[in-house]
């Protein structure tokens, strides 16, 4: 079973969403070809829960970012192989022959441009599969304990089996006799099916590290440790979020001992954003991609739960209260099984009154807090809720975002610090907009 995160959790997080340009997804989607992006999906749907699984992707990672390949196709010239391979081909050898024969026949009285279609597709393949064996061999020359070597040697035997033998002498040919045609069509499309299945899948794999090794590259990336999930700890340096340019990097550190974060500082200091860097990188790590940090180590975990941006639903009378005390049910459900999650509360109970909201943060904070195998990150605006915690509990770390006021104007430094924020400049930032002012004036105007 693979680490698991529910549909709330994606959308807090902005994980998924090919066609979001801001996801993390998008982010990393920089694959060449169609059956890359489908590896690159699969990847980010199923994100894995076992330590060793996910350094060797990552080491796998790493070393494609060292060498800094380059693919070798183009995505059209890629396109034309994907569409001719895909398209029909001959039952048996007599039918690949019938066919070909036949196209040849209509195109040469100008009454089908199919014969066209396949004999460019079929020379674009025999370029490509030229392309693929020239750069896995010397790859396999210079480096034999490169990441691939041993899908290499698989790939090797199919090269050079009979059927494929004849791969090299066509190479950059622009131009086939008709029988060599019928013969090479069937072999690649009929044939050899399987072993094309297998070298494409080469070919999807590579295109995906080559793309998610470049935007590490690019971005300044780094590569998470795993580590066995009875070690129960988790450490970050200098982590922050992947989608946001001059971003303000922090490190956190939670394990057993302090596996709460208890979060305060005021609106727009930071703490939203904070957990979202956060939980992106348990994602990604978990799935063993480059994360938004200077390092990275942690045990596996079996899930992550998240909640943020929880909104009502009025269609089915549900109140943003509601939703909220659902979403904080359904998590203590998760942890009630004895599963080792990464739980992310964004503010809890703010859509009730103070005194509900304290005593309800209180509570939840407090029984969560009983649980060592999950590691929690709690924010609230609530700073008595903390000053009561520390007093009861002894596996909290408390941590806050400060606001320095100048000129009765609030700046946000954007850095953790330890403590409980004594921040109150709501009414400060109320006055400085003129809010009262406006309203008085209209209500002088009415008179």
């Amino acid at each position: 079973m693979g680490f698991f995160a529910d549909k709330q959790t994606l959308d807090d997080l902005n994980v998924l969403g090919k066609y979001k340009t801001n996801s993390i997804y998008s982010l990393f989607n920089k694959v060449q070809t169609m059956g890359g992006e489908r590896l690159l999906d699969s990847m980010f749907r199923f994100p894995l829960s076992n330590a060793e699984e996910i350094n060797k992707r990552s080491e796998v990672f790493q070393y494609f970012e060292r060498k800094n390949f380059i693919f070798p196709f183009s995505r059209e010239r890629y396109n034309v192989v994907e569409n001719y391979l895909s398209s029909e081909g001959g039952g048996n050898i007599v039918v690949a022959f019938t066919r070909t024969f036949r196209r040849k026949f209509l195109n040469y009285i100008g009454l089908d441009q199919e014969y066209k279609l396949v004999k460019e597709g079929l020379l674009s393949s025999i370029e490509l599969l030229n392309i693929l064996q020239d750069f896995l061999f010397k790859l396999q020359e210079q480096d034999p304990e490169n990441p691939y070597h041993s899908q290499i040697e698989i790939l090797r035997k199919i090269f050079e089996s009979k059927w494929l033998r004849w791969l090299p002498k066509e190479r950059g040919v622009l131009k086939l006799p008709l029988i060599k045609m019928a013969k090479y069509d069937y072999l690649l499309k009929h044939a050899l099916q399987e072993e094309m299945k297998e070298i494409f899948q080469v070919i999807y794999n590579l295109d995906v590290c080559i793309a998610v090794s470049n935007v590490s590259r690019a971005r300044g990336f780094s590569y998470a440790e795993a580590l066995p999930a009875e070690r129960n700890c988790l450490q970050i340096e200098e982590l922050y979020h992947p989608s946001l340019d001059n971003a303000v990097a922090n490190s956190v550190s939670i394990g057993e001992d302090s596996n709460v974060i208890f979060l305060t500082g005021a609106n727009m200091a930071g703490k939203s954003t904070f957990m979202k860097s956060f939980g992106i990188s348990v994602y990604l790590a978990h799935m063993g991609f480059p994360i938004a940090a200077k390092g990275m180590t942690f045990s596996v975990k079996d899930g992550i739960y998240s909640s943020i941006n929880i909104s009502d639903n009025l269609g089915l009378g549900i109140s943003h209260f509601y939703a909220e005390v659902l979403r904080v049910k359904e998590v203590a459900v998760a942890v009630a099984e004895s599963k080792n999650l990464v739980i992310l509360f964004d503010e809890l109970f703010k859509g009730t009154n103070v005194k509900d909201a304290y005593d309800a943060t209180l509570a939840v904070s407090e029984a969560f807090a009983e649980n060592r195998n999950c590691l929690f990150i709690i924010s609230t605006h609530i700073i008595e809720v903390g000053i009561t915690l520390r007093e009861r509990c002894d596996n909290l770390r408390f941590v806050y975002f400060p606001t320095v006021m100048k000129n009765k104007v609030p700046k946000y430094t954007y850095m953790l610090e330890e403590g409980i924020t004594s921040d109150r400049h709501g009414m400060i930032i109320i006055e400085n907009e003129k809010i009262l002012e406006i309203i008085l004036g209209n209500k002088v105007g009415a008179k």
